[in-house]
């Protein structure tokens, strides 16, 4: 068997095999003899058909297909092995695979041509001295003073109330029934699916509901039943209600007021783990202090990517990008199905291409952000400390007892975090970071997409229109029971199934879907499957 090897752009190599006479006929007489036990003829038994009456029933064309895609994936992976090819995804043909077939004839030569993905070569222009600007985000100590106000108010006792009318931050028990007012007058009010309940709980806080509902309590009376005008927002999720007036009938069947504990060492015992009121502040310093400190970190780390992404070149390879959109589209998937949308109701295989098409760009910018982070490892010889990775595997099965913990999975993990934490300060150590204050950069970045916007000609914003987020999908669908807004926890068992029916639904609509988070960890290249592609169906059409 003869290869020749062929550099393609996009990270592939191109494969021309020419397959030796002896090999076309062992594959045809292979094929031949696969078929003559398992095709059933009527007149013979099952393994007895005659192979000139099997070949007259069946046809020369499908038996040397047959042979063809078998000798094709044996060959493919024979040259991979003797080429130390380190091959990633599926193999392309691309050799017309109806022309192989006329051309194969059993006992003679047959060349054809395949590609597949391979790692892709990586350039850093420049990844030492890089200036950046970075917003630093400082510690705010009236925050502490509102976490413990939140404290007092999860702890606070409900207290029935008499005598006096509903305030505001009351908790009222209802019945509700909704109705969108008529355009005209002639017309019938129409009723709100999910949008009535009875003993329904809610605090006359405003954000509970949609506007005008809360303030519309507020002054009723216990036993009082009154119609509470309301308007849903603009951008509301369910398009059909955007923006239309509605009328709640609202009867205030209980009223009850918070009771705030008082502010002592009693209460900091009470919500905490910390005997003082004293010490429980501290800890709560302690904690704004160190989120300040790592979002100023997180925010240096993400000028120094942006800024190598600049600095790289590099073709990345069809394989690569696919795998990565598969895991954002997944992840996405996965949240609108916590949010209680039917995921495989929801995702056609059009709003799956949709999503995949509209997730590549940020596919492609992950990937090129977690090339530039390796290749500065391999420059740099920035590998991982056995030590740092004993100490957070030994504090992750400390944290975290129950349930199986997979212990060869999770040390590859921390290794990997642990070497790019190590990059991280690398870079850091090797550039010049000027620090600006909290929402100085994302002033900038408003103002210049402003006069990005304003150059936008009729057709720009056209063509914009047929590209709204994946979340505007979602909003068409959604159901009207999300006119209150309100969060419950989900039991865990719940999110299990939920994140398992996106992850399905996502498989089902590509049938080689393989997930994989790259940016939080090194990039773990698979190796070349055995099943080969035929011209037509290369790995770019199933994006």
């Amino acid at each position: 068997m003869k290869i020749t090897q062929e550099k393609l752009p996009a990270s592939q190599i191109g494969l021309e095999i020419e397959i030796t006479p002896e090999m076309s006929r062992e594959a045809y007489e292979k094929a031949l003899r696969e078929f003559v036990r398992n095709v059933n003829i009527p007149g013979f038994r099952k393994g007895k058909v005659p192979r000139q009456i099997l070949i007259q029933r069946i046809g020369t064309s499908r038996i040397k297909a047959a042979a063809l895609e078998d000798l094709m994936e044996s060959t493919l992976k024979q040259a991979v092995e003797q080429e130390k090819i380190n091959a990633i995804g599926s193999f392309e043909l691309r050799s017309p695979f109806e022309d192989l077939i006329q051309q194969f004839e059993p006992g003679a030569a047959l060349t054809f041509s395949a590609a597949v993905d391979v790692p892709p070569e990586i350039t850093l222009n420049q990844y030492k001295d890089l200036h950046v600007q970075a917003e630093e985000i400082a510690f705010d100590p009236a925050k502490v003073d509102e976490t413990i106000e939140e404290y007092r108010d999860r702890a606070a006792t409900l207290v029935p109330v008499e005598g006096r009318a509903a305030q505001a931050k009351d908790i009222a028990t209802v019945d509700f029934a909704g109705q969108i007012v008529p355009e005209n007058e002639t017309d019938e009010p129409m009723e709100i699916p999910g949008g009535s309940a009875e003993d329904f709980e809610i605090e006359l806080s405003e954000g509970k509901f949609i506007p005008g509902f809360i303030d519309g309590i507020i002054g009723m009376n216990l036993g009082e039943t009154k119609q509470v005008h309301a308007t849903f927002p603009e951008n509301y999720m369910q398009e059909d209600l955007s923006a239309k007036p509605a009328i709640f009938t609202v009867t205030l069947k209980e009223l009850k007021e918070k009771e705030l504990p008082e502010l002592d060492d009693d209460f900091a015992e009470d919500v905490s783990e910390f005997e003082t009121l004293e010490e429980f502040r501290a800890s709560i310093e302690a904690r704004f202090k160190e989120e300040a400190e790592q979002r100023t970190r997180s925010n240096k780390e993400t000028a120094l990517l942006n800024e190598l992404v600049k600095h790289i070149e590099v073709e990345l390879p069809e394989t690569l990008i696919k795998q990565e959109v598969n895991y954002l589209v997944t992840q996405t998937a996965m949240q609108f199905s916590r949010q209680g949308i039917d995921i495989k109701q929801f995702l056609t295989d059009e709003l799956v291409a949709r999503m995949r098409d509209r997730a590549r760009p940020e596919a492609i910018a992950r990937l090129q952000r977690t090339l530039a982070l390796g290749k500065i490892a391999e420059l740099e010889s920035i590998k991982s400390d056995p030590e740092a990775v004993n100490a957070k595997v030994k504090e992750f099965q400390q944290n975290y007892q129950e349930g199986e913990v997979d212990l060869q999975r999770l040390r590859e993990l921390v290794e990997e975090d642990v070497v790019k934490e190590k990059i991280f300060d690398w870079l850091i150590d090797n550039a010049t970071i000027e620090l600006v204050p909290e929402g100085t950069l994302q002033t900038e970045e408003l103002e210049d997409e402003e006069l990005e916007d304003e150059e936008f000609t009729e057709e720009d914003s056209d063509a914009e229109s047929l590209s709204d987020p994946v979340s505007e999908e979602i909003d068409a669908v959604a159901t009207v029971e999300a006119v209150v807004e309100i969060e419950e926890d989900e039991d865990e068992e719940d999110e299990d199934e939920d994140d398992e029916d996106a992850a399905v639904a996502i498989d089902e609509s590509e049938e080689e879907s393989e997930v994989s988070a790259v940016e939080d960890a090194a990039i773990e290249e698979p190796k070349a499957t055995s099943k080969s592609k035929k011209k037509g169906e290369s790995k770019s059409s199933k994006d």
